[in-house]
Order: C-alpha cells, then structure tokens, then sequence
C-alpha cells in the first residue's frame, strides 16, 4: 500500500483521539508547568493510529532511495519500524552506548553510503537525534533526513541535513515559582500517574 500523506491537524486530531496530547496544568519532567502534555507512547500502542503517522512520514520520502529508517530508543522504535514497512526498506534503533552517545547495537549491519532516514516521535531539544546523526556519519551512512510527528522546540531543534515534522506545537510552560496556572489555584497533575 502506497504511503499517504497527513495534515498537520490530522496529526493532532490522531495525538487527541488516543489520549496522547491533553490539555490542563502539568508538572514536567523538567520541573516546568504547562498547560499542555504530550505522551507519544499513548498514541503508538494503537496500530491504526501509528500506521497512519507512519505512512504520513513515509509519503515525504518516496523519491530520496531510503534504505534504512533509524529511531532512537526508546521514542523511535516503533515508529522506525512502522515507516520502513511503509517504505518498503530496512529499520533499526540506536539506544545509549555508556559514553553519552548513542549507537546501533545488537547487530545492526551498516555498510558505508546507507541513505538512511531518522525517525522520532516528539522533539524538544534534539539531543538523541543529534547522537544518532553523529554515530551513523561516523560509521559511513549518508543521512538524508530527520522526520518527527511533532516539533515542539519552538523552531530550537536544528540539525545539519534536511528536517520534516508533520505538526508543530509550541507549548507554553513555566518554572514553579512564576506558574499562571498556580495562581490561578488549577490542580498541579504529574502525566505519569494518569491513567487512560
């Protein structure tokens, strides 16, 4: 099947419907508050859902002869597998190399010119992605891209090589001492204990 595109909203409307973007005032792992939370994990454990952004991230690749997708772990192993199904190609993960680094493990094969294709779901800062670009460069591979569901660095997030994401949102957040929404008395919720 033929990948096809998705709109910006329809990538928002698919976080919604699964739960994984809500709306209230939560305690990020930062420390910050905001307004807004997104768990890209509660969105990929419905396959309809994932196959969908996949697809949506695959359908932007069509002409550049990916051979391999790469998703950092843990955010980008569904979604690298799900977007060389789509492409018809190889995926893979890197994972943290105990140097502060990240790199293909477990026996992943990488012969010097893969064109490869690096997937993640949220982007804050980038930092995995950037790891991962300097590993496979240094191991030979041509990285033709990045592609992310959603960018919300808030235009932060740069890399040296072409960048897609399929939907931007800038969430507003405070350090606790200066939070609009503790003074306007809303309960303070910690994303990992809620439920769906």
């Amino acid at each position: 099947m033929k990948p096809t595109s998705i709109s910006s909203d329809g990538v928002i409307r698919l976080f919604r419907e699964a739960g994984a973007l809500l709306d209230g005032h939560f305690l990020y792992a930062s420390g910050r508050h905001g307004r807004q939370f997104l768990q890209a994990a509660r969105v990929l454990q419905y396959p309809r859902l994932t196959q969908s952004l996949c697809s949506g991230m695959a359908a932007r690749f069509l002409d550049d002869s990916i051979s391999l997708v790469v998703g950092p772990a843990t955010g980008g192993i569904i979604l690298a597998y799900e977007t060389a199904r789509a492409l018809g190609c190889r995926a893979a993960f890197t994972e943290k190399d105990g140097q502060g680094g990240m790199a293909l493990k477990r026996g992943f094969m990488l012969k010097t010119g893969t064109r490869v294709l690096i997937v993640e779901d949220i982007i804050t800062t980038g930092g995995s992605v950037k790891k991962t670009i300097d590993h496979l460069r240094l191991r030979g591979a041509e990285v033709v891209a990045v592609s992310v569901l959603i960018d919300r660095s808030a235009g932060e997030a740069a890399f040296d090589c072409r960048f897609e994401a399929l939907a931007k949102l800038d969430m507003q957040s405070w350090p606790p001492d200066n939070c609009a929404l503790c003074r306007e008395n809303m309960p303070l919720v910690d994303p990992d204990d809620l439920t769906a």
